[in-house]
């Protein structure tokens, strides 16, 4: 199964490590190093195209973490995930 995350991008359910609200977790200095360094190593997909990020889904594949942006509210990502049984 699938979570779509915008701008025809999906992710595999088995792959989503965690849905994060991009407005909460990003004051934290923890969660903005994370994020520089996943820029770093260009692990950082824009799924939101040309829309605010609103939230960010870490999805790990083969030992290599992933970070989609997207313009979907994490709430509503979750939502969507529900009847994919990811639990949150």
């Amino acid at each position: 199964m699938y979570l779509h995350l915008g701008n025809d991008i999906a992710v595999r359910k088995q792959e989503i490590v965690g849905i994060f609200d991009l407005d909460n977790t990003s004051q934290s200095a923890l969660t903005r190093h994370f994020l520089a360094a996943a820029e770093k190593r260009s692990a950082v997909i824009n799924a939101a195209g040309d829309e605010l990020p609103k939230s960010f889904v870490v999805c790990e594949r083969d030992g290599q973490q992933s970070v989609y942006l997207s313009q979907l509210n994490s709430s509503t990502l979750l939502r969507r995930s529900e009847g994919l049984g990811i639990e949150g």
